[in-house]
């Protein structure tokens, strides 16, 4: 199908406000671009109950995460969130308007993680502070008000591939699993053949070009597109993960890989449903009050988290 008329007006707004990565962006420009958006005040805060700004222990210092509550009830269940950005750009800033309808629509605390950002802190830098804040957040969930026994991971684009990089982390080093891992069009391979990213590879918000710009300044060399923590989709094993729930966009150079990750998950024997919004482009998440047609996926998206949580 085409991409939505409503989308496509959205991404349009999108691509003129400087998001898309050109050969002369540069982190600043791209950053700035997305604070830009992020503070224009153009979509009205989602209000919820309490909102507060801490920092965690990390390995390069302490990491700033926000916390968002929808209630004052104890033993809630808990989301960590990892924003998207190609692990270059993007922040607990950008990310609010999300993580707060995320909080509220869930039922649960929401903690959104600023980990540190490339070039100036390059792989696996974004992967050691997410393992730094789940372990912290799993160990201090009651802290929080939360339920230890109900913590999920979820992220979109660079996030989704820190949050499927934890759930692989936390079952190898014996960590405190996710009862769900949410993947929000996730980068789960380095690769540039796949029949998305050639028809998608120009023209939907998130380009080819883009991928290749956020792949480069977030590793330190081409060794580390092999690495399991950089490209997830390349572990020996999927055997053992935590259930999935993998959304995707038709119009979305990461649509297949995202796509292929939730079929090995399953040929391995992990519960993993995937949905494509179809006539959507990456980055639609979260904008489903001006995109009606984004609707649907966040529905399925937290029912997924209310139901591993045992609150659906």
């Amino acid at each position: 199908m085409p991409l939505h008329a409503s989308a496509e007006m959205m991404m349009g707004l999108m691509v003129d406000s400087g998001m898309v990565i050109s050969p002369d962006s540069t982190p600043e420009s791209a950053r700035a671009a997305m604070a830009a958006v992020a503070a224009s005040g153009i979509i009205p805060k989602h209000e919820i109950h309490a909102v507060e700004d801490r920092t965690v222990p990390g390995p390069g210092g302490d990491i700033p995460v926000r916390v968002y509550r929808p209630s004052s009830d104890a033993a809630l269940p808990v989301v960590v969130y990892l924003h998207g950005g190609g692990w270059v750009i993007g922040s607990i800033e950008s990310h609010d308007q999300l993580c707060r309808q995320l909080c509220d629509d869930a039922g649960a605390i929401v903690v959104s993680v600023d980990y540190r950002l490339a070039p100036e802190t390059k792989f696996p830098g974004a992967v050691d502070d997410c393992v730094a804040a789940w372990r912290w957040v799993t160990e201090h969930a009651a802290e929080l008000g939360g339920d230890p026994a109900r913590v999920a991971v979820a992220g979109d684009s660079a996030g989704g591939n820190l949050a499927a990089v934890i759930a692989q982390v936390a079952r190898d080093e014996k960590l405190a699993a996710p009862v769900l891992q949410l993947l929000v069009y996730p980068a789960t391979d380095y690769e540039f053949e796949s029949p998305s990213m050639i028809d998608n590879a120009k023209g939907y918000f998130l380009e080819a070009f883009g991928m290749r710009w956020f792949y480069d300044h977030y590793a330190r060399t081409p060794a580390d597109f092999d690495d399991p923590r950089f490209s997830p989709a390349r572990t020996a094993s999927l055997a053992g993960l935590a259930p999935a729930f993998v959304v995707t966009a038709e119009f979305d150079p990461l649509r297949d890989q995202g796509e292929a990750y939730a079929q090995r998950l399953r040929e391995a024997g992990v519960p993993a449903e995937a949905v494509r919004g179809d006539g959507l482009f990456h980055g639609f998440f979260g904008l489903h009050e001006f995109v009606p047609e984004a609707r649907d996926p966040w529905d399925a998206a937290v029912r997924s988290l209310r139901a591993a949580f045992g609150n659906g």
